[in-house]
């Protein structure tokens, strides 16, 4: 089942969302590449710092969302194309090839990576950052919520994202004959406003869940998520605590 995205929630958050590009991007050693490419590259908002790092280079922006692109497409500096990343075909070798918040949505995506790592120049550079938190309430409420009547009927095929752990990337990347780095983190984001951790997750997990339900039973679910989420990250009068963890991996094809 297809769903939309809305930029403008995704943007919500995006000081806490750019933290993991910004943490990729500093532990990428390129010093003068030529082509950069950003796949599921969203809004664009993080494909400009790409440009910014290496502003001679060519920056594409690669997204499967006609919203998302549709927004990439207006931020100076960067090209925007939408295509699927699992069919799209760079234009040149690569030499940083980059997926940020993305592979998680691609089902069995370490099957990916052969054709990722075949787009790379000599010396091109493999990077990319997935969640590592689906075993979070964040995730683990709205699942348990999503099989209960009567959403369950409703909600049989929808996207559901997933991903492993660094030393599983590591293993993949370096079978690839890829010399590689990976690491994970645990960001404790700090969030504030009404329901903010359900906030947070509509612009994101939540979101094809929330979109396969007919109303009223949407708001009905979005009402009963709220509530359970409130329970699991409790407002400590500074804030609600969102802990977060992000799986990182860089792979360099010798050259």
């Amino acid at each position: 089942m297809t769903h939309t995205w809305n930029p403008a929630q995704y943007l919500r958050f995006g000081d806490e969302r750019a933290r993991p590009f910004l943490d990729l991007l500093a532990w990428i050693p390129a010093e003068a590449p030529q082509r950069v490419v950003d796949l599921g590259a969203g809004p664009g908002t993080q494909t400009a710092l790409l440009a910014r790092r290496w502003p001679r280079a060519e920056v594409l922006a690669v997204d499967s969302s006609p919203e998302m692109i549709a927004r990439a497409a207006t931020v100076p500096g960067i090209s925007a194309v939408q295509a699927d990343l699992r069919r799209w075909e760079p234009p040149g070798p690569v030499d940083v090839l980059l997926s940020n918040a993305a592979l998680q949505w691609v089902p069995g995506h370490l099957e990916l990576l052969p054709r990722l790592a075949g787009m790379l120049a000599p010396g091109g550079r493999l990077a990319l950052q997935v969640p590592g938190n689906f075993d979070e309430p964040s995730h683990a409420l709205r699942r348990e919520l999503a099989a209960e009547a009567p959403y369950a009927e409703h909600l049989q095929e929808i996207a559901s994202p997933s991903s492993h752990d660094a030393a599983t990337y590591l293993a993949a990347l370096q079978d690839l004959g890829l010399e590689v780095d990976a690491w994970e983190t645990t960001y404790l984001h700090v969030l504030h406003g009404p329901d903010p951790v359900f906030e947070w997750v509509r612009g994101t997990g939540a979101r094809p869940t929330l979109q396969a339900l007919p109303e009223p039973l949407r708001e009905h679910f979005a009402v009963e998520l709220r509530a359970r989420l409130r329970e699991a990250y409790p407002d400590s009068g500074r804030g609600v605590v969102l802990p977060f963890r992000r799986i990182f991996a860089i792979g360099r094809r010798p050259g």
